[in-house]
């Protein structure tokens, strides 16, 4: 081991002596130009040195350039503008007298990419170069093959799309081994207040350069979102890419506030998972083999979005179970608390970052209360305009076609909506619709209303439109009309009110038929026909106060060779949620023997007179009596 290691520390010494004598014989000016060559070669820009030039040879060998430019020309702004650019040389051929670089070293580099708006860009002077370089038998081989830049700046501007955007704090590594023909790049940089990892690997990095096909991977990870791509690129007339893209967040309303899209609404949009088969032409992502997951909805299918100018979606996707809840969790159409229509205004940018056109199909759908079965809707949105379209629905035992649009007006919002309800079980739908639950049956509804307004009350004080409900074999729950009319037949004056407040009332035909006219709902045609009643009602409901305003008459259907039948006006006025359902008080006093010839016998003035002052006598009306007077005691009357 003696003998072996006194050569080795020999040489070892001789090295070192060489490396001192090196140091002080280098031509340092000689030693700079080689430099600045090779990096002009390598890159294709001219280095501009501002400032001091450090040379070292030993114990480092490298040459750093303070306040230095690369640029393109000689006119041109610079490319990179670096606080200090430092060449890492070899050793070896330093010692033969040949300077080549090792790598690059870039701190606090500024570097500046513009696209004009014919999509050239600042840099393609640098890919042609360095495309180049790299071909086998290029006259100026690359010397050096890893760039490495320490808390630079990235600033981007694209005049074609309007893009201004800037990356700092990058700490990156590029590198493109000789022994090879891959290139990686890694490292962390910040965007828009949120610190991004990520990396690039290109498996034929000439071919990538040249525009032809490589394979490629990309990786970026943040607290929003993560993205990953595994598949090719080529870039000849404009950028292709297919292979497999992955597009994972945690809440998809951050993770777009964070890209710089507004989110729509103000409900939904949180846990969000995609991967898909990507093809990408320019501008345009088209995805096959779709599965995409938000909010605990998964669906398959192929979606396809573009930017040109205007973001614009498209997708037919099937699941088997969708929950639309979280959507429409946020929207009130009444005020917390109250019994009246919500005044807050909508609102309605949503409706104008992005055109949308969507086809949904699904086993089972959950709206609210709503659970609808076996569905297919479409959903367009362009222009401001938002178009639902129902093309079959399972819902409430029936089926349920329509549409529903909403388009954007100033500050207001215009809304139609048509739909038909065929063979529905009417208790469940006038639940989950209207907030009725005392209509039982099975029936068709047919509705077309049209609205404008900046709120959910501005929309029922302009509600134009019809309505029609067509039921059978059901009954009305909280009256027995039956049995009260048979009741106030025997007595009218028995009283019996609290008898319009339970039992049922079946029926075996039912008609609503209702007219909208500024938010005033005008009856045309409302009866109930039942085995043993029919009720008919005229009158208006006042959509804005969400009160009643109607008029009756229930009849009591006589059997055959019976009594004849009763007929007995009654009046509806109150809020929807408990109107007030009273008889006519005079109908009930013409029907009673004993008052019924009181009532005829004051239509007579004198006879009228008299039974006042009777009443007044007898009940301590009339004149006033005098302050200093002791009240007189009435005498009793005499019964008849």
């Amino acid at each position: 081991m003696k003998r072996l290691g006194m050569p080795v520390a020999a040489f070892l010494g001789v090295a070192v002596i060489g490396l001192i004598a090196t140091s002080w014989f280098l031509n340092r000016d000689a030693l700079r130009q080689a430099v600045e060559a090779q990096i002009r070669a390598v890159t294709g820009l001219d280095l501009v040195i501002n400032g001091s030039i450090d040379v070292s040879v030993f114990p480092g060998s490298y040459v750093a350039f303070h306040d230095v430019g690369l640029k393109g020309g000689a006119t041109a702004d610079p490319a990179i503008a670096v606080d200090v650019l430092t060449a890492n040389l070899r050793l070896l051929p330093l010692l033969l007298r040949r300077f080549e670089i090792a790598d690059v070293m870039m701190l606090r580099p500024h570097i500046r990419v513009v696209r004009s708006a014919d999509g050239a860009s600042n840099w393609t002077p640098f890919i042609n170069t360095i495309a180049r370089n790299m071909k086998p038998g290029a006259d100026n081989q690359l010397s050096f093959s890893e760039i490495r830049i320490q808390d630079g700046v990235l600033g981007y501007q694209d005049a074609a799309n309007h893009l201004s955007e800037t990356l700092e704090d990058i700490d990156l590594s590029l590198a493109w081994p000789s022994i090879s023909r891959s290139f990686a790049a890694t490292g962390q940089f910040d965007w828009r207040g949120e610190r991004v990892d990520g990396s690039v690997s290109a498996s034929d990095f000439i071919a990538a350069l040249s525009g032809d096909r490589s394979g490629l991977k990309v990786r970026l990870a943040s607290a929003p979102l993560k993205v990953a791509f595994d598949g090719t690129v080529a870039n000849r007339t404009s950028t292709m890419m297919e292979g497999t893209l992955t597009v994972d967040s945690t809440s998809l309303r951050s993770a777009l506030r964070w890209t710089g899209q507004p989110p729509p609404g103000s409900g939904g949009f949180g846990r969000f998972a995609l991967k898909a088969r990507a093809n990408v032409v320019g501008p345009s992502i088209a995805l096959t083999n779709v599965n995409v997951e938000l909010d605990g909805n998964v669906a398959e299918g192929v979606m396809t979005y573009a930017n040109n100018g205007r973001q614009s979606l498209q997708a037919t996707l099937a699941a088997d179970a969708l929950d639309f809840t979280p959507y429409i969790s946020t929207f009130r159409l009444l005020a917390s608390g109250a019994q009246d229509w919500n005044r807050q205004l909508f609102d309605l940018n949503s409706l104008s970052t992005t055109d949308l056109d969507m086809r949904l199909s699904a086993a089972r759908v959950t709206v609210g209360p709503t659970k609808l079965g076996r569905t297919a809707f479409g959903a367009n949105l362009r222009g401001g305009a938002l178009a639902l379209s129902v093309g079959e629905a399972q819902m409430c035992g029936g089926i349920a076609r329509g549409s529903f649009g909403i388009a954007r007006a100033d500050a207001a919002a215009d809304v139609k909506a048509q739909f038909q309800f065929t063979d529905i079980d009417l208790q469940p739908c006038g639940s989950e619709l209207f907030g009725i639950n005392r209509l039982s049956g099975r029936g068709n509804l047919d509705v077309s209303l049209v609205a404008s307004g900046s709120s959910p009350f501005g929309l029922a004080s302009s509600l134009d439109g019809t309505a029609k409900l067509t039921g059978h074999d059901g009954a009305i729950n909280g009256i027995n009309a039956e049995q009260l009319l048979k009741r106030l037949q025997r007595q009218p004056l028995s009283g019996g009110g609290g008898n319009f407040r339970s039992g049922t009332t079946p029926y075996d035909k039912l008609t609503v038929a209702v007219k909208f006219s500024e938010g005033i709902a005008t009856t045309e045609d409302v009866h109930i026909e039942g085995p043993a009643a029919r009720i008919t009602l005229t009158g208006t409901a006042s959509v804005p106060a969400r009160e009643y305003d109607l008029k009756g008459v229930a009849s009591l259907i006589s059997a055959p060779n019976t009594e004849t039948g009763f007929d007995l006006p009654f009046v509806v006025q109150g809020p929807w949620d408990d109107p007030l359902v009273f008889p006519d008080p005079v109908s009930l006093i013409r029907r009673s023997p004993a008052s019924a010839p009181l009532l005829d016998a004051v239509k007579d003035p004198k006879t009228r007179d008299a039974v006042r002052s009777a009443i007044e006598r007898f009940t301590g009306g009339g004149a006033k009596p005098a302050p200093a007077a002791a009240p007189a005691t009435a005498e009793p009357t005499k019964s008849n």
